[in-house]
């Protein structure tokens, strides 16, 4: 399977098969979602992971909820609806993808009422469909705003070195990628030299998503460990970070996997660009900073096992958090669909609402 064509969900009329990423690169498997429940737990779990791919996902969990309702009351089924949106969102606190899908999907249900059941299924399913679409459209749009953004900060240099941590690309939307969406739309260019893939602990999103996109697409990369960031960019071979985002402040705060924050003092440290590609719909406007995002605490067994294998003992206390947030002091700007956003943050995001 080519990267450049991944699937991170096919929807089939009745079910949202997701590729099961907890088990790539090693292998490549579908989980079949034929329940909200199901999609809950896939979100939970973190059979898909990344924003953007987690708002689609939520949404067709609300249309695969509505085929799942087979009585005739209309009451009883926008009851059904209700409980199926309050179980999905609670699935993960951080990704405001996942809040803005299922608030988008009610208030399509809030505007048929009235109508019949089986026409409120088949609009919910169309408004599924058409967010997956637009997702797709959304990422291609920033990875051209990625483009301008490096020209406006690099001029005409023609090759870059760029870090990324975590994996913001194809299997953390719909399609294409954020993060990543740029950097591909820059590979089509010709410009890119080389991209350096933090491992991104604890889950190694990055080492086993980000490296297995590139490797695909025969885009040059190597991995690090977290901790060798600091070292890579003092001999000079990064000319600029980019990273994805789960939610964003609306000063411009952005929360993103753990480990993000220390890149973004680094990067501030050795004078290198930082930047954040994510679509508008990652920003949370009713929030006035990043110390407002709720940061999910995951299962400890995350650190004390890697792919499985246990290499810390239970009797040992950890603690994993899964996001943590740059401040926009740290940012040099944020690329979304509909503009490179640069400083002053906080007036130029209110600028786009």
């Amino acid at each position: 399977m080519s990267a450049g064509n991944v699937r991170t969900l096919i929807w089939d009329g009745k079910a949202l098969k997701l590729i099961d990423q907890r088990k790539l690169p090693l292998v490549t498997e579908y989980m079949i979602c034929d329940s909200y429940e199901k999609i809950y737990s896939a979100i939970k779990d973190m059979v898909v992971r990344g924003a953007p791919a987690i708002g689609v996902t939520a949404a067709y969990g609300i249309a695969i909820a509505a085929n799942q309702y087979s009585g005739k009351s209309e009451s009883d089924f926008h009851d059904f609806l209700k409980k199926a949106i309050a179980r999905i969102e609670s699935s993960r606190p951080t990704a405001v993808n996942l809040f803005w899908a299922l608030k988008r999907m009610q208030k399509i249900i809030s505007g048929l009422q009235g109508e019949k059941i089986e026409d409120i299924k088949r609009k919910l399913v169309n408004e599924a469909e058409k967010m997956e679409k637009q997702d797709i459209e959304i990422n291609k749009m920033i990875g051209e705003n990625g483009v301008q953004a490096f020209r406006d900060i690099f001029g005409t240099k023609n090759k870059f070195k760029i870090l990324t941590h975590c994996n913001a690309g194809a299997l953390a939307t719909a399609g294409y990628g954020t993060a990543l969406g740029v950097i591909r739309s820059l590979a089509d260019k010709g410009q890119i030299e080389n991209i350096v893939v933090d491992e991104t602990r604890p889950y190694l999103q990055g080492a086993r998503l980000t490296a297995w996109e590139l490797q695909e697409e025969k885009i040059p990369y190597f991995i690090i460990a977290d901790n060798m960031a600091a070292y890579i960019m003092s001999k000079n071979e990064i000319d600029a970070v980019v990273v994805g985002a789960d939610r964003i402040a609306s000063n411009g705060d952005s929360a993103n996997k753990i480990g993000t924050f220390g890149v973004s003092i680094l990067a501030k440290y050795f004078k290198i660009p930082f930047f954040v590609a994510a679509p508008i719909s990652t920003i949370d406007i009713d929030i006035s900073s990043g110390s407002e995002i709720p940061i999910e605490e995951r299962n400890g067994n995350e650190i004390r096992e890697v792919m499985g294998a246990k290499i810390i003992p239970e009797y040992m206390p950890v603690r994993n958090p899964s996001f943590d947030f740059t401040p926009y002091s740290n940012i040099t700007a944020i690329i979304t669909e509909k503009a490179v956003i640069k400083s002053p943050f906080k007036n130029n995001i209110k600028k786009l609402f």
